[in-house]
C-alpha cells in the first residue's frame, strides 16, 4: 500500500518533559519535499472505495463511488518503457478536446467524504505513486511558488493523475495561475480530479468580481465533470458535541504529561503563523503528537483567519488532536466572516478542529 513520503521527524520529548512550542519553530522546506509529499496524508493512507460507507438516504454517495471507480479503471492502458517512463497509449487515441472532460469534480458540503473518495481514486489508479499526485489547492500553488511555473508543468506533466483537494479560488492571481497550469497539464494528458464545496461554474462567486474572470472560470469548468455528493457532516453524525474548552491549567498539565505534545498561547501562535509561509505549516507540526493551546480567542482579522484554516487542515490531515482553553472553536470566526466569501473555509476549519478536540478528550485523563 502506498504511504506518505517520509519526512524528518524531531524526537518527541520524554513523558513529563517540557512540551515543544510551535512558536519556537521556523521550518525550512526544500522544494523536493513539497514534491515528494504530494500523496494522500496519513489520515487517508488506508482508505479505499470499499471502505467508504454511503448513506442509504443519499443516493448520490453510492453513485459517486460507481463513477469514480470507472474513472480510475479508465486511467489504465499505460505500460512502462525501458527507461521506466510511462508510455500513455491512451493519450494518442484521441485529442483531449474530443475525449470530453479529463477530470471529475466532487462537489458537496462538509464531511460528506469527498477527501476519502479522492484519496480512494488516487489509490485505485493503476500507476506507481511517483506518477500520480495528491495535494490541496494551497499545496499546489505553493509548489508553483517553490519550483516556478514551467518546472511545475514539467514535473506534474509526467503524471497519470493529479488530485486536488479543497479546490478554492480565493483571489484573481490564483484563478489565472491554476487555470493556466491545469490547461497545460490536460494538454500533456494528465487526468484531473478535485474536491470543493463550490461547483466549477460557480468558482469565485462571493469572493471577488467573478465577471472579471469569467473566461478563466469557464475554462476551468470545461476540464471537469461535476459530481454532486449530498449528505450531512459525518464528523458530527450521531456523535456527541465537542468537549467544552478546559481551563489553562488543565491544558498545561496535559501538555506536560503527553509525550510529543506542544504547548502554545493561542494569540502568540497566530502571530507566529504570520511569519511562516503556509507551505511550511505541515513541517511546523513534524513530530507533534498533540497540540495544546491556551487562551483561544476569536481571530482578529481575515488574513489571520485564513492562515488558521491552513493550519487546521494540516493538523487534521495528520490526525493531531487539539486540546484548548478559552473560547470554543465555533466562536473563532466572527459573524461577518461566516457570512462572507470565505465562509466555506471557516466552516470546514470549525468542523475539523471540533473533530480534533473530540480526539483530544483522552489527554485530560477523564
Amino acid at each position: 500500500m502506498p504511504t506518505s513520503a517520509a519526512s524528518p521527524q524531531p524526537p518527541a520529548p520524554p513523558a513529563g518533559g517540557r512540551p515543544a512550542s510551535l512558536t519556537g519553530r521556523e521550518p525550512h522546506v526544500p522544494a523536493e519535499r513539497l514534491v515528494a509529499e504530494l500523496v494522500p496524508p496519513p489520515r487517508f493512507d488506508a482508505v479505499r472505495f470499499d471502505t467508504y460507507v454511503p448513506d442509504p438516504g443519499q443516493p448520490s454517495q453510492a453513485e459517486a463511488v460507481r463513477v469514480l471507480g470507472g474513472f480510475a479503471a479508465g486511467l489504465g492502458g499505460a505500460t512502462a518503457s525501458g527507461d521506466g517512463r510511462l508510455r500513455r497509449f491512451w493519450r494518442r487515441s484521441a485529442p483531449a478536446a474530443a475525449e470530453g472532460p479529463r477530470g471529475v469534480y466532487l462537489d458537496g458540503g462538509y464531511g460528506v467524504g469527498k477527501t476519502h473518495l479522492l484519496a480512494s481514486l488516487w489509490h485505485a489508479t493503476p500507476a506507481p505513486p511517483e506518477h500520480k499526485a495528491f495535494g490541496t489547492f494551497v499545496e499546489l500553488t505553493n509548489l508553483v511558488g517553490a519550483l516556478g511555473f514551467q518546472q511545475t508543468v514539467r514535473t506534474l506533466g509526467e503524471h497519470r493523475l493529479l488530485c486536488i483537494d479543497e479546490f478554492e479560488l480565493d483571489d484573481p492571481g490564483d484563478t489565472v495561475l491554476v487555470s493556466s497550469l491545469l490547461s497545460r497539464l490536460v494538454e500533456s494528458g494528465v487526468a484531473l480530479a478535485a474536491t470543493s464545496n463550490t461547483l466549477p461554474g460557480k468558482l469565485g462567486e462571493g469572493r471577488f468580481a467573478a465577471a472579471d474572470f469569467l473566461r478563466e472560470i469557464q475554462g476551468l469548468s470545461a476540464h471537469f465533470r461535476p459530481l454532486r455528493i449530498d449528505g450531512e457532516d459525518y464528523r458530527h453524525r450521531g456523535l456527541p458535541q465537542a468537549p467544552p474548552p478546559l481551563d489553562g491549567e488543565q491544558v498545561t498539565r496535559a501538555a506536560h504529561r503527553t509525550p510529543g505534545a506542544s504547548l502554545d498561547d493561542f494569540p502568540a501562535l497566530l502571530d507566529h503563523l504570520s511569519r511562516v509561509h503556509p507551505s511550511r505549516y505541515g513541517a511546523l507540526c513534524d513530530g507533534v503528537s498533540a497540540v495544546c493551546l491556551t487562551d483561544v480567542t476569536p481571530v482578529p482579522d481575515q488574513s489571520t483567519a485564513l492562515r488558521l484554516v491552513v493550519l487546521a487542515d494540516r493538523l487534521y490531515d495528520r490526525e493531531v488532536p487539539v486540546l484548548a482553553s478559552g473560547r470554543p472553536f465555533d466562536q473563532l470566526f466572527s459573524e461577518e466572516m461566516l457570512s462572507g466569501g470565505y465562509r466555506k473555509k471557516y466552516f470546514r476549519a470549525i468542523s475539523r478542529l471540533t473533530a480534533l478536540a473530540r480526539d483530544a478528550k483522552s489527554l485530560t485523563g477523564s
